[in-house]
């Protein structure tokens, strides 16, 4: 039953919004582990296929809402015009074609770049800066294929905006992983952080860190270790609560593995 708060009606704690992201993210979990248990040409085939619609989608927006492919009239032909520049030309018209070019273009890039990416990952067991260049470098190709910018000579400019894909695509990848990669301090406080996170308790984490309370420790907390941590009475209650709970159930377990 919800409860009646300053006008509004508030089914319990329940977050709408939070609740969304919760199914979306174990969604996508178990799709992932269903994924990861097919074969390579399964995975790869479901990956292109997907990542392709998702890019026809968001190609056909920006088609939609950028759409200048009217202001590229092709000139008369009479006029002299030469290669480098009618080429200029067609290159103009394929980054700036309508819907259903843009659609096409990033369908393509999208696709196999996200085919590549499945494959190097699964055949080399990990995901790193050289598998993000050849995924790169694969959807750029193949992207100046499609989409009609060779020019005269489209094996050189297939190569070309391959190059570029792969540097930008390198560039990006090395950019996130120095933002995501945590520091040699927080490895220091996994434990910590899932203990602290399970509990509802997250925001309580720098107390830990100020207090030098490393996952080492975690064992070893008194309630005054906390109090100097000026962590509140409440939540020093549910932490050592827990850690007591955790020792119980490593003593049974080591009991059960003993006979």
């Amino acid at each position: 039953m919800g409860e009646e708060k300053k006008g509004f009606l508030v089914m319990g704690d329940r977050n709408p919004l939070k609740h969304v992201e919760t199914k979306y993210n174990e969604c996508e979990t178990l799709v992932k582990t269903w994924l990861a248990k097919q074969s390579l040409p399964v995975e790869a085939a479901i990956v292109t296929v997907t990542s392709a619609l998702q890019g026809a989608a968001i190609g056909g927006l920006m088609g939609l809402t950028n759409d200048v492919s009217s202001s590229f009239s092709p000139p008369p032909p009479s006029t002299s015009l030469n290669l480098q520049t009618k080429a200029s030309f067609r290159q103009s018209q394929a980054v700036a074609g309508g819907p259903l070019a843009q659609a096409r273009n990033f369908a393509v890039m999208s696709g196999v770049n996200a085919g590549i990416s499945c494959v190097l990952r699964r055949l080399r067991g990990k995901e790193d800066v050289q598998s993000s260049l050849a995924a790169g470098f694969g959807s750029g190709v193949m992207f100046s294929l499609v989409s009609g910018m060779g020019g005269p000579n489209q094996a050189s400019n297939a190569i070309s905006s391959g190059v570029f894909f792969a540097l930008v695509q390198g560039g990006i990848f090395q950019v996130r992983e120095k933002i995501t990669k945590p520091s040699p301090e927080d490895l220091l406080y996994n434990e910590t952080r899932g203990m602290l996170t399970s509990l509802g308790l997250g925001r309580y984490e720098k107390n830990f860190k100020r207090g030098l309370l490393t996952d080492s420790t975690l064992p070893l907390l008194t309630d005054s270790a906390l109090q100097d941590a000026k962590i509140p009475p409440g939540p020093r209650l549910l932490i050592l609560d827990h850690i007591e709970r955790e020792k119980e159930i490593k003593k049974s377990s080591a009991f059960r593995h003993k006979w």
